[in-house]
């Protein structure tokens, strides 16, 4: 019990950005993570996880930009649409147009003057609002919506400076475990020459 809530009070003192996710670690030091040759290989995989880990959300998080920046458009449109419909007064004659059926059908209407409007809310879900109601409802959506993509935006940039940060990380561990090999070789070939040198006086 007592170790669980010292992991759970070292997650929660790990520095994050604004949305939680957590900064990558700077390797300044080597030695501060590995202290032998035996510690390379964990701390490499662990290093390698945290990568792929920062990969997977940059994945989503590009997922979600794609579909906020087609949101976006179509909110727009019908805030525009209500938004002309609420200047239209009852004396108004109706308006003639076509609306869209299918991605390539359409049909001719005339629209009365009026004071609702149906919203498509999602999951087949249609609602009739007040026009004032139905323009707060989607300036807000609109609003929220701009806000999650530079949220996204910004999370984005974050987690490739993240990426950067881990790949150098798993380079100096990766360069810190061939110098020390290259001074192992070194060591064991004196240490040749060494005993040779004494069997050869003997």
């Amino acid at each position: 019990m007592a170790s669980t809530d010292k992991e759970a009070a070292a997650r929660d003192v790990t520095p994050s950005n604004p949305r939680g996710i957590p900064y990558a670690p700077f390797v300044d030091k080597v030695e501060d993570y590995v202290t032998t040759r035996a510690d390379v290989e964990p701390t490499l995989r662990r290093f390698q996880e945290m990568i792929a880990k920062y990969q997977f959300m940059e994945q989503n998080l590009q997922r979600r930009v794609v579909g906020l920046k087609e949101k976006l458009p179509d909110i727009r449109k019908t805030l525009e649409t209500v938004r002309f419909l609420k200047l239209r007064t009852s004396e108004s004659d109706p308006i003639e147009t076509t609306f869209e059926l299918n991605d390539t059908l359409y049909a001719k209407a005339a629209i009365p003057p009026t004071d609702e409007v149906y919203l498509w809310l999602g999951a087949n879900v249609m609602l009739s609002y007040p026009i004032d109601e139905a323009e707060s409802l989607l300036d807000s959506k609109q609003q929220a919506a701009k806000q999650s993509l530079s949220n996204c935006e910004e999370d984005l940039d974050f987690l490739r400076e993240q990426i950067t940060t881990m790949e150098v990380a798993v380079a100096r561990v990766y360069n810190w475990d061939v110098v020390h090999k290259r001074k192992e070789k070194e060591e064991e070939e004196k240490e040749k020459g060494k005993g040779a040198e004494g069997a050869s006086g003997s």
